[in-house]
């Protein structure tokens, strides 16, 4: 009887993280530096979907300054869809993610 319902759970479970996939796949967030003048969205995947910069944030004679702004715009939408993930799942083990080694 306890070994039907562990797998009835994990059953559960597993239609959760997969419903937690699809919708992380198509949600998406965005990460921008220099007051926007650089923006990045990727999804809850961590995938790159677009790269907007606005004409004034290139000056052909500073291109380093570029470069930061697109670094700083990723990592802000990588943090971002971290954490969008990380909560997605969470909701789909019902806490139980931080817990299962391989997981996270």
């Amino acid at each position: 009887m306890m070994n039907r319902n562990f797998m009835r759970q994990a059953q559960e479970i597993q239609a959760r993280l997969a419903k937690a996939q699809k919708e992380l796949e198509e949600t998406t967030v965005e990460g921008s530096a220099g007051g926007g003048a650089v923006v990045v969205t990727m999804s809850g995947k961590q995938q790159v979907k677009s790269v907007r910069i606005k004409p004034e944030a290139v000056d052909p004679q500073d291109l380093s300054l570029l470069e930061d702004l697109v670094l700083v715009a990723v990592r802000d939408a990588l943090e971002k869809s971290q954490a969008l993930a990380s909560q997605k799942m969470s909701v789909a083990t019902g806490g139980l993610l931080p817990k299962i080694p391989g997981l996270t």
